[in-house]
């Protein structure tokens, strides 16, 4: 008799391996819509970061927990999209400042709504609200530093 997981049964999978292949599920989905709008994973998390105020390019970086060198390659594309303004600190030339323009100011709203009004989630999930909070809740558990 072949085992359930051999069937395809994907209720005898252990809890982590759901989250995973829940995460790639949802994450390959929310990268199409991304696409439609010019717009990566990376590039949103910046944006986001972005949203408030102005930051230098290393703060960004930091607060996106990528290299300098990544973040670069992340504004570049954001700035070509006119995503991004990119200037330089009057304080301190060799710094990078970055800040939101209207256009993405426009798209990280816009990707936000679709995101929280995304098809997927609102058929499976009832209450989005508490799902997102349950998710931030095993994150902060499991890794204190976020």
């Amino acid at each position: 008799m072949p085992d359930e997981d051999e069937t395809g049964d994907v209720s005898s999978w252990p809890t982590g391996r759901l989250l995973s292949v829940a995460a790639r599920v949802l994450e390959s989905r929310f990268d199409d819509v991304l696409a439609r709008h010019n717009l990566t994973h990376a590039g949103l998390i910046a944006l986001h970061h972005l949203a408030g105020r102005p930051r230098s390019q290393r703060e960004l970086a930091m607060r996106c927990r990528v290299t300098d060198q990544t973040m670069s390659r992340t504004i570049e594309r954001l700035r070509r999209n006119e995503f991004v303004a990119r200037a330089h600190d009057p304080a301190d030339r060799r710094r990078s400042i970055v800040r939101l323009t209207e256009a993405g100011e426009r798209v990280l709203a816009t990707a936000r709504r679709e995101e929280r009004e995304s098809e997927l989630l609102l058929g499976v999930i009832d209450d989005y609200e508490h799902f997102r909070g349950q998710l931030l809740k095993l994150i902060r558990h499991a890794s204190p530093d976020r």
